[in-house]
């Protein structure tokens, strides 16, 4: 017999794995802590008090119940006869003590819906809207003969609807997230979101234990930073490295077009004192043609 309490979210749907729709209800289940154990000896019968939830003020009278365990919101004695309980005070309850598939049933308190009348709250028909019959249409009717002059108990009349425990059972469990603390159960059940929710099963009761996450997997994705930071300080020195080597081409070329340009001079240096002779020869042979 397993049972713990939690808190509901709200209705969602999944996808099972042959690709059928399946409407769930989501819930919280934090894990509870087991203020007492209870026994024949010296309470007259076998149970466990939970505690669940968090609150900032707390009454002195329930100090000692909570013996420095936490600051609880909600208390709840579930029935342990006729099971063995290995469980002590301060252990705590968890998911783990549930598996996909099993059968439970969920309590909870319905929403209020205040001051109803027969329709809404037992579902009268009325009567028909046709001549004669003014206001009449959604009312309850007789309520009883003359003679006993009184209303029997159970008559069904208008009053306060809603607010009431109610229980739904065989409740499939679809899945569990053992790591955000999240319980799927298949279909709906009576409360609205952040309602108490108490749920029993046919399991065993285990100790909480935290779910271990795995550090190998956060390793490797250290191993692959490093490297990301090694290549980009290889990405910077070659980049500083090929502009050096640009640089470096850049003085080349102009030294050799530096070159070029002075051999170009003294190629025309050399080239200019020829020309002044061959002038020089035209010149002379002008003049002794001239002569003759």
């Amino acid at each position: 017999m397993n049972f713990i309490l939690g808190k509901k979210i709200r209705m969602t749907q999944i996808f099972a794995e042959d690709g059928k729709l399946i409407p769930v209800t989501e819930i919280s289940v934090e894990p509870n802590t087991i203020l007492r154990v209870k026994g024949k000896e010296k309470d007259g019968y076998e149970a466990i008090v939970l505690a669940y939830g968090n609150r900032n003020k707390i009454k002195k009278s329930l100090l000692g119940l909570f013996k420095k365990l936490g600051n609880f919101r909600y208390i709840k004695e579930f029935r342990t006869e006729g099971h063995e309980i290995t469980l002590k005070s301060g252990d705590k309850i968890g998911l783990n003590s549930f598996s996909v598939g099993e059968k439970i049933r969920a309590t909870a308190v319905s929403k209020g819906k205040g001051f109803q009348g027969v329709v809404k709250r037992h579902g009268f028909h009325g009567t028909n809207e046709q001549h004669g019959n003014k206001d009449q249409s959604r009312m309850p009717g007789s309520i009883g003969a003359t003679g006993p002059a009184h209303v029997f108990k159970g008559t069904r009349m208008a009053g306060r609807m809603g607010g009431d425990q109610v229980t739904v059972t065989n409740l499939e469990i679809i899945k569990i997230d053992l790591d955000n603390n999240l319980l799927y159960t298949k279909g709906a059940f009576a409360g609205g979101s952040n309602a108490l929710v108490a749920i029993k099963g046919e399991g065993e009761l285990k100790v909480y234990e935290k779910p271990i996450k795995e550090v190998k997997k956060d390793k490797p994705a250290e191993a692959k930073e490093e490297p990301k930071e090694e290549s980009k300080v290889e990405e910077i020195k070659k980049e500083k490295a090929g502009s050096k080597e640009k640089e470096v081409k850049k003085e080349e070329k102009s030294e050799v077009k530096e070159s070029k340009v002075v051999e170009e001079k003294v190629e025309e240096k050399k080239e200019s004192p020829s020309t002044k002779v061959s002038d020089d020869k035209e010149v002379k042979d002008k003049e002794v043609k001239d002569k003759e």
